[in-house]
């Protein structure tokens, strides 16, 4: 089962690196991870993407919470969000093709960014699903290189994720910047 977990963070040194340890320690693929930051200068945003069965999940989802510099973690899992991945595509087309791609990235809402004789560069964004429907048609006209952002979610409204509790509350902690860096464990 897929699952979209966003992690509030400190914005300090080695989170990403602590974060990243602790999903590959317990055995998982992130499928998905990025970090950006937040309308807060102190605190970034993590939107990780794993698949795996929920009762493991919820454990990961708690251990996460444990870690020093998070500060909140919601599984969009029983939440209505919105997800967006970024695509820059390059296609090789001539002249001759170029109506036709451009008809299918109009389809898509996407844009041309770049234009040269032999190739189109092509910036799309979605769900995960629009951009693998759109790399799939355009494959026939040659995609000579692709970059992707990876997923970013938010919930939907005013709608709270999950918290431990199990009450609809959030999973929010104080953390002190000054505060030591916790010894990374390995699971037991």
């Amino acid at each position: 089962m897929r699952h979209v977990i966003s992690a509030l963070v400190t914005n300090e040194p080695g989170v990403l690196a602590n974060v990243a340890g602790m999903f590959a320690a317990r055995g998982f693929n992130i499928d998905s991870l990025v970090v950006g930051r937040t309308e807060n200068s102190e605190l970034s945003r993590m939107t990780i993407v794993v698949s795996g069965d929920a009762n493991t999940l919820d454990q990961v989802r708690k251990q996460l919470a444990k870690l020093v510099p998070v500060v909140n973690v919601c599984d969009f899992k029983s939440t209505a969000y919105i997800e967006r991945d970024l695509a820059l595509v390059a296609i090789t087309v001539g002249p001759e093709k170029r109506g036709e791609v451009i008809e299918i990235v109009n389809l898509f809402r996407g844009k041309v960014v770049d234009v040269s004789e032999q190739s189109m560069i092509v910036e799309i964004a979605g769900t995960e699903t629009k951009i693998e429907a759109f790399i799939e048609l355009v494959k026939p006209f040659g995609i000579t290189s692709l970059a992707r952002t990876g997923v970013i979610a938010m919930a939907r409204g005013m709608q709270i994720g999950k918290g431990d509790e199990g009450d609809g509350a959030p999973v929010k902690r104080k953390r002190s910047l000054d505060a030591p860096a916790a010894v990374a464990l390995p699971p037991s």
